[in-house]
């Protein structure tokens, strides 16, 4: 098929979109994608090098590029996941979240209390480890006020890894993601998203507290419980050396007070330095292991030294395992951009853009497209990705889509690569796939099961009144 500019679509291009069909469906069917992207990069490889050393090769050489390019999102998630499991065995986290206690009289005052403060601590810690941050020390005053232990973990649980991971404006792997897949600035997309994740995150909420009193008042509620869970931390992983990890009263206190300020004069630097990507991400992570450091050394005394590397390789265990199915997936889908020259050479059209770019070009000269069409599609996509339940596994398509259908039709790449984003994170980071709502279904003795139906339309709601706003915005 040849296109205007001398370009013309080979076989590789037809391969990849075959590939991008077929992951979808998979995704649709709630099965694994990662054979299916080794097996693209596979015959992406052979279609490029006509050897069998060379595709062979490539699949490694492709995972090495992917892991290269998300180094620095597994390293401070890892980082961070240390450190918070540091603060919670020294009792730092529940001295930190105690004096917000007294702000919270009612249940309503509860559940908007713990998504707010909930939203703050994911933005520094990530949701996962936010949870057991906070989770512990407010969830039994909630239930006290009675607010029921799934209204709790519906709080956290939006608030955490829906509005604050979808956004993740200072950590930034969610955009890093997207963005390297769509091919634009990191700042780009979150600048595009935020009128997004605000919209999103104020009718999901806002909807999941109307429902929750509405059934609560008709007496439809059901709490959800599990029989013989009690809240606590599925992170926290305590062992029998951790009743080592003691400090004094006084410390405890002084050192509440310190970290969040060092975290603030991050952001403080972040916005005086004009950080952001990597440079604003290296400097939380830095702090992060200063903290880490250093409070070890203060609590385990003698065996601090031990402890440091105890908890370093607790966070890299966590990372990597969060990342481990997201690797092999984006590897295929950094094919479609530069990663496909650096890796089999330049054996695309001279005129060729990239393989996504050369669809996106092939699009427009096929499909009328707007940018209605376009956003709905990079929400149904974001969602169907997602449905693995990972939220990050499925963004780097998203980001593609985005990047293809923004060649289609010239405008609106950033607004829609922060849709598929958006819509991609709440649907599989952990609002809506059970298997992805452990943590704060764990931390609260609930259902994972009963807690993604009660999200489930609220979430749907969101997502139809962001498409809408983002459709005004492309």
């Amino acid at each position: 098929m040849w296109l205007g500019m001398g370009i013309h679509l080979t076989a590789i291009h037809y391969v990849y979109l075959a590939f991008i069909v077929f992951i979808m469906a998979l995704l649709i069917r709630r099965r694994d994608t990662t054979m299916i992207c080794v097996a693209g990069i596979f015959a992406l490889g052979m279609l490029a090098t006509e050897t069998l050393a060379g595709s062979v090769s490539g699949v490694f050489n492709s995972f090495i590029y992917a892991t290269k390019e998300l180094m620095g999102t597994i390293m401070i998630i890892s980082i961070i996941v240390a450190m918070s499991r540091v603060l919670i065995r020294t009792g730092i986290n529940e001295t930190m979240v105690a004096p917000l206690t007294r702000f919270l009289r009612t249940p309503a005052m509860a559940y908007w209390g713990i998504g707010f403060i909930m939203l703050a601590t994911s933005f520094f810690f990530w949701p996962s480890p936010a949870v057991a941050l906070i989770g512990a020390v407010l969830l039994p005053v909630a239930i006290r006020l009675g607010l029921p232990a799934l209204g709790a973990a519906m709080a956290m649980n939006l608030f955490g890894h829906g509005i604050a991971l979808s956004g993740d404006y200072i950590i930034q792997g969610a955009p890093k993601l997207t963005a390297d897949a769509a091919g634009i600035p990191v700042s780009s997309v979150m600048e595009a998203s935020m009128p997004l994740v605000a919209v999103m995150g104020l009718v999901t909420t806002v909807t999941a507290f109307w429902f929750m009193r509405r059934d609560m008042k008709n007496g439809t509620w059901r709490d959800g419980l599990i029989s013989g869970k009690s809240p606590a931390s599925a992170l926290s992983g305590d062992d029998e050396d951790d009743v080592q990890a003691v400090m004094s009263s006084g410390v405890r206190r002084t050192l509440a007070v310190v970290i969040p300020l060092l975290f603030l004069a991050d952001v403080a630097a972040m916005f005086l330095l004009k950080l952001q990507g990597g440079d604003a991400t290296a400097l939380v992570g830095g702090t992060a292991v200063l903290i880490l450091i250093a409070v070890t050394l203060m609590a385990h005394r003698n065996k601090g030294l031990e402890k440091v590397t105890s908890y370093l390789i607790d966070g890299f265990v966590f990372g990597f395992k969060v990342f481990g199915p997201v690797i092999p997936i984006a590897a295929f889908f950094y094919l479609g951009d530069s990663a496909f020259a650096d890796l089999f050479g330049k054996v695309l059209p001279e005129a060729s853009h990239g393989i996504v770019n050369d669809l996106g070009v092939a699009l427009a000269g096929s499909v009328p497209l707007n940018g209605a069409v376009g956003a709905v599609t990079l929400t149904v996509t974001g969602a169907i990705t997602g449905l693995d339940g990972s939220g990050f596994s499925g963004i780097s398509l998203a980001g593609s889509i985005a990047q293809l259908f923004a060649a289609a039709t010239n405008s609106g790449a950033a607004t829609l690569t922060a849709l598929g984003q958006v819509a991609g994170i709440w649907v599989g980071g952990g609002t809506l796939i059970p298997w992805a709502l452990i943590p704060a279904a764990a931390i609260c003795g609930v259902s994972p099961f009963e807690l993604a139906r009660r999200n489930l339309k609220p979430v749907m709601i969101g997502l139809a009144a962001t498409t809408a706003v983002a459709i005004f915005l492309v």
